[in-house]
């Protein structure tokens, strides 16, 4: 019975060929899916493999069976004397031989079906996985992934901000990736990948879903160590009372006052949304204020509705100016504080472009070797290994915040929280920001924060508050 239904499938061309691609893929998914239960790992490109591209050949090798066998058919009936025949099978039941052959087909068919079903779920979990985003496209999201890494949603896929619940985004987002995939296929893709993106899911459904906007967070203390360019490389501290706020009974203060849920603000900006034009305010009783930039132009931009991206607009990809990471690298102690002006000389050698990685290590540690053995000979040759550990940090800051193929520089994506590293809060909160009757929007900045101690040498503040 089997030979027999075996022979009914491949006694043409067509349904042949079918038959193998079916039964090769299904011997590769099985076996590539036996390696990896066994602890295999093969990087996004296995589940690639085994969930989405196999699954696919098994799916058209089971749809050329049939068409192979009506092909067949059709052949048949256009032979001398084979009009007769019929197109299609006829199943008559009554024949034992044809009612085993039809429960081999349905059995068949079944498992197809939960092969295939199976297969598209690992696929979808594939897909949604922070491999397949990050490293199955590495040239292109090779920064942005790196960036994930290293921030405070390192432990969040992708998926969860990009996508959020639901079919609906779900279904979106694989309409938009088909392109993505053609544009990284023909190297169509922009360097660097432009920001922001006009079509991410608003914050209300993907930030909210952990993050409470009406939640009171108060103040929160923060310290800031960082070290001068001088020859000891003193270290200066800086304390900033963050007046976070958010919602506290009927009341809004703080800087989570912009998303109270009985406000609404929304604004006018070129599509970097770096330079804001126009702010609309609409407050608890409905009135509404306008405020705007007198030499913005009256015409063109882009309205939208504020939300927590576009303060947090690198909740994710984080990349820190170049003398913020040399500070943490002092202050934890991957580069050697005691080197003379190694500050100063860190941030000249990784402040610099340079044609790859690779390229960027054997610079910059032969340059900061190079540093010291013209002007601390003998530093040079008795702390060589404390060099070439800082050289070894040096090299890995750079590798993590510049891509040079992707031309992603240290300032490439500006980092709106605060307005430090760009102008940030300064983009409505400015003096040019007013309404017709010249009312500015505030630009006090103890609305946002305290400043306790700005770059001072043992503050007398953290003394008081690591007492208390």
């Amino acid at each position: 019975m089997f030979k027999n239904f075996f022979a009914s499938i491949t006694h043409n061309a067509i349904s042949l060929i079918g038959t193998a691609l079916a039964v090769a893929s299904l011997v590769l998914i099985l076996s590539l899916f036996t390696m990896q239960q066994f602890g295999f790992e093969g990087g996004p490109y296995l589940g690639i493999l085994t969930y989405l591209i196999l699954p696919m050949i098994f799916a058209v090798g089971l749809i050329l069976i049939p068409v192979g066998a009506v092909l067949y058919r059709r052949k048949i009936r256009k032979m001398p004397g084979g009009e007769a025949a019929p197109l299609f099978p006829v199943f008559d039941l009554n024949k034992a031989h044809t009612r085993h052959w039809l429960l081999i087909f349905v059995g068949a068919t079944m498992v197809n079906i939960i092969i295939l079903a199976s297969a598209t779920y690992k696929g979808v979990e594939v897909m949604e996985s922070v491999e397949f985003c990050g490293l199955a496209c590495h040239s292109v999201m090779e920064p942005e992934h790196t960036a994930h890494s290293r921030s405070p949603h390192s432990r969040v896929a992708c998926a969860d901000c990009h996508i959020g619940p639901g079919a609906n985004w779900f279904v979106k987002s694989k309409l938009d990736g088909a392109w993505q995939l053609v544009s990284v296929a023909l190297d169509l893709y922009p360097r660097p990948v432009p920001t922001p993106l006009h079509d991410l899911r608003p914050a209300r459904d993907t930030c909210e879903q952990c993050h409470w906007p009406t939640k009171f967070v108060g103040d929160k203390l923060r310290k800031i160590k960082h070290y001068r360019e001088d020859e000891a490389n003193t270290e200066l501290t800086t304390a900033l009372l963050l007046r976070v706020g958010g919602a506290d009974g009927s009341m809004s203060s703080g800087i989570h006052w912009h998303v109270d849920p009985g406000v609404e603000i929304r604004y006018r900006s070129d599509e970097t949304r770096e330079e804001i034009y126009e702010v609309e305010f609409t407050d608890t009783d409905g009135a509404v204020t306008n405020y705007a930039d007198r030499k913005a132009p009256e015409e063109g931009g882009t309205w939208r509705t504020m939300d927590c991206v576009d303060c947090h607009n690198r909740p994710s990809h984080i990349y820190k100016p170049a003398a913020s990471e040399v500070d943490r690298a002092i202050k934890e102690g991957s580069i050697d504080r005691s080197l003379p002006f190694v500050k100063r000389e860190g941030l000249r050698i990784i402040d610099a472009q340079y044609e790859s990685h690779e390229d960027a290590r054997t610079v910059i540690a032969a340059e900061l070797q190079q540093f010291y053995a013209d002007n601390y000979p003998e530093l040079a040759t008795g702390s060589t290994d404390s060099i070439s550990a800082a050289a070894e940090a040096l090299g890995d800051l750079y590798s993590v915040n510049v891509f040079p193929n992707m031309q992603v520089w240290w300032d490439t994506y500006p980092n709106h929280i605060g307005h430090v590293q760009s102008p940030g809060c300064f983009r409505c909160h400015s003096r040019s920001m007013r309404t017709a009757e010249r009312e500015q929007i505030s630009n006090d900045c103890d609305t946002c924060h305290v400043l306790l101690a700005e770059g001072e040498e043992n503050p007398d503040i953290v003394s008081l508050l690591r007492s208390e």
